[in-house]
C-alpha cells in the first residue's frame, strides 16, 4: 500500500466516495441475495412450498441480482473515471515540474527515461487506482459487514470466519514483500531498455557509419532478455499468490463447511441458517481473493510511482523575483562561481566581468571551461553557487534572481549551436518565439538568416514540415532557420553559441552583416 498514491485520491474525491460505496453496497446486496437464496431453498425442499408461494421471493431475489448487476457496473465506471482524472493530473504535473526544473535538469537525464515515466509510468498506476485501492476498501468494509451478520446469527461461524480472514492478508503481506523488489527491478530495466531504444534511433546514422549497428542489436536483445526474466518473475510471483489465496479461501470454506455441516447432522442448527452461513461464507473470502489478485498491480503502481516522486521531490531551482527591468545599461559577473552537482571541480572559479549596454562581447576558451554555463547562467537556468550576477536598470541594480525570470527571457534572445527544430513547419518554427508574425515579417527573418531562397525551393515553401528535429534539413540549414527567429525579435540582448559554425563563408559574411545591422538597428 502506497500511501502517496493514496494520498492523490482526493483529486477525484467524489468519484472515489462513489466507487467505495457501490462497491460495500454491492457486498450488502450480496447478504441480502444469500439469504433469500436459503430462505427460498428452506421453503421449497422444507416446507414444499410452491410456485406461487415463492414467486414474490423470487421476483426479490431476480431484482437484487439485477441491482447487483448494475451497481458493479457503475462501480467499473467511477473507478476508472478516477484513474483517469488522476494520471491527467499527475501528468500534466508532472510535465510542468519537469518544464519548471528546466534544461539544467533534463540534460542530466535520459530522454527515453523520461518519456517513459510521462507516458507508460503514469498510465501504470491506472491499475492502482480503478482496481487496487477500491478492491483495497471493499477488502475491509464487505467481510466487516459480513461478519457483523455472522456474529448476530452464529458464535462458531463468526470465530472460524475472524481466525481464516486474516491468514489471507498475512499472506498477501508476505508475497508483497518478494513482489516489491522484483516489480522495483521490471521498472528499472523498462526506463533502461526505452532509453537505451531512443538512443539508438536518435544515434542510428552514426551507428550506420562507424558500423556499429549489429553491435547494437545484441545490446538491445540483452536488455530485452533481462526486462523478459523481470517481467516473468513478477508474473511468477503473482500466479503463485492467485493459487495460494484461492487455495487457501477454499480450505477456510471447507472449514466453515465442515463445521456448519456437523452441527446440522446433531440438530444443533437450522437448516435455512446453516445454509445462508455456507452461502455466504465464500463470499466473506471473495473481497480478500480479489485485492489478492490485484496485489501485484499495486505492486507495479508502487514502482513507477518511486520514479515519478523522485522526480517530483527534486527541487526546484531558485525562484525567481518579481522585479522587471526596462533600461539595461550593464550586466555584471561578480566573482561568480557555479559547481554542478555531479562534478569533481567548479565549472565557473570566481568569474567577474561586465557587459555594457551596446558592447559586443566574444567569451573564448577551451572545451569545459564555462562558456555554456555563463550563458544557462545569464538564461536563469541554473545559478550561481558563489557570487552574483547584477543587472545595472537605468539608476537601480537589481540581482538576476530577484528579476522576474519570464520577463527577464522575453529580454533576450539566444541562438544556441545545435537549436531544436520541432516536427512543425519552417514557418512554425520560425515564429516560435513571436506566434502573431506575419508572413511577410517570417519571410523578412528568413531573407536576414540566408535562409530564404532554399526555403523557396522546396514544394510547399514555408509550409514545408521539417520532421523531428529537423532531419529533411542539413546542418548548415537548420542553423539558418535557428537565426531567423532570432530576426523576428528586437530585444536588448543576443546570446549567440556558435550560431553561424555551419555556414559557409558566403552566407556566414551575409548572416553577420544582417545580424549588425540587426543588433544596431
Amino acid at each position: 500500500m502506497d500511501r502517496r498514491l493514496m494520498a492523490e485520491a482526493h483529486r477525484a474525491r467524489l468519484a472515489f466516495v462513489a466507487t467505495v460505496c457501490l462497491g460495500v453496497f454491492s457486498g450488502i446486496l450480496i447478504i441480502g441475495q444469500s439469504y433469500l437464496l436459503s430462505q427460498i431453498i428452506a421453503s421449497a425442499f422444507l416446507e414444499q412450498a410452491v410456485l406461487s408461494q415463492l414467486g414474490p421471493l423470487l421476483i426479490v431475489l431476480l431484482a437484487i441480482i439485477l441491482l447487483r448487476g448494475i451497481t458493479q457496473s457503475a462501480a467499473t465506471w467511477t473507478a476508472a473515471e478516477v484513474a483517469i482524472r488522476i494520471k491527467h493530473d499527475l501528468r500534466k504535473e508532472l510535465i510542468e515540474h519537469i518544464v519548471k526544473l528546466g534544461p539544467a535538469f533534463t540534460q542530466q537525464e535520459r530522454s527515453g527515461e523520461l518519456t517513459i515515466t510521462a507516458t507508460d509510468g503514469i498510465e501504470t498506476l491506472d491499475g492502482f487506482f480503478r482496481d487496487y485501492l477500491p478492491a483495497l476498501f471493499t477488502s475491509l468494509l464487505v467481510p466487516l459487514a459480513i461478519l457483523f451478520v455472522a456474529l448476530s446469527l452464529d458464535l462458531l461461524t463468526f470465530i472460524v470466519l475472524l481466525l481464516t480472514g486474516p491468514l489471507i492478508i498475512i499472506f498477501m503481506v508476505l508475497i508483497g514483500m518478494v513482489a516489491a523488489a522484483y516489480s522495483n527491478t521490471r521498472y528499472a530495466q523498462l526506463s533502461q531498455m526505452s532509453a537505451h531504444f531512443l538512443d539508438v534511433m536518435q544515434g542510428l546514422l552514426t551507428l550506420k557509419l562507424f558500423n556499429r549497428s549489429k553491435a547494437q542489436i545484441e545490446t538491445i536483445r540483452r536488455i530485452t532478455d533481462h526486462y523478459r526474466e523481470s517481467t516473468m518473475n513478477v508474473l511468477r510471483v503473482a500466479f503463485l499468490s492467485a493459487f495460494m489465496l484461492e487455495f487457501m479461501a477454499t480450505i477456510s470454506v471447507a472449514v466453515v463447511a465442515v463445521e456448519i455441516g456437523l452441527r446440522l447432522l446433531n440438530g444443533g442448527i437450522e437448516f435455512q441458517q446453516a445454509l445462508f452461513l455456507l452461502v455466504i461464507a465464500p463470499e466473506f473470502y471473495l473481497p480478500l481473493r480479489q485485492l489478492g489478485a490485484r496485489f501485484h498491480t499495486g505492486r507495479d503502481s508502487a514502482a513507477a510511482a518511486d520514479r515519478i516522486y523522485t522526480i517530483f521531490n527534486t527541487p526546484l531551482p531558485q525562484q525567481s523575483g518579481d522585479q522587471i527591468v526596462h533600461d539595461i545599461q550593464r550586466i555584471e559577473f561578480a566573482h561568480v562561481s557555479h559547481a554542478y552537482a555531479d562534478g569533481n571541480r567548479p565549472a565557473l572559479d570566481d568569474v567577474s566581468f561586465t557587459i555594457e549596454r551596446g558592447e559586443h562581447v566574444a567569451i573564448v576558451g577551451a572545451t569545459g571551461s564555462g562558456k555554456s554555463t555563463i550563458i544557462n547562467l545569464l538564461l536563469g537556468f541554473i545559478q550561481p553557487t558563489e557570487g552574483q550576477i547584477r543587472i545595472h536598470d537605468g539608476d537601480n541594480v537589481h540581482e538576476l534572481h530577484a528579476l522576474d525570470i519570464a520577463t527577464w527571457r522575453q529580454q533576450m534572445a539566444w541562438v544556441p549551436q545545435r537549436s531544436y527544430l520541432f516536427n512543425k513547419t519552417i514557418a512554425d518554427n520560425i515564429c516560435i518565439g513571436n506566434p502573431d508574425a506575419t508572413a511577410e515579417q517570417i519571410a523578412q527573418a528568413a531573407e536576414s538568416a540566408a535562409a530564404h531562397t532554399f526555403i523557396q525551393e522546396f514544394p510547399h515553401g514555408y509550409q514545408t514540415l521539417v520532421d523531428e528535429n529537423g532531419a529533411r534539413l542539413s546542418g548548415g540549414q537548420a542553423q539558418r532557420i535557428a537565426l531567423a527567429r532570432m530576426f523576428l525579435r528586437k530585444v536588448p540582448i543576443y546570446i549567440f553559441d556558435e550560431a553561424t559554425s555551419s555556414l559557409d563563408r558566403e552566407n556566414e559574411a551575409l548572416v553577420q552583416k544582417n545580424l549588425r545591422q540587426h543588433t544596431q538597428g
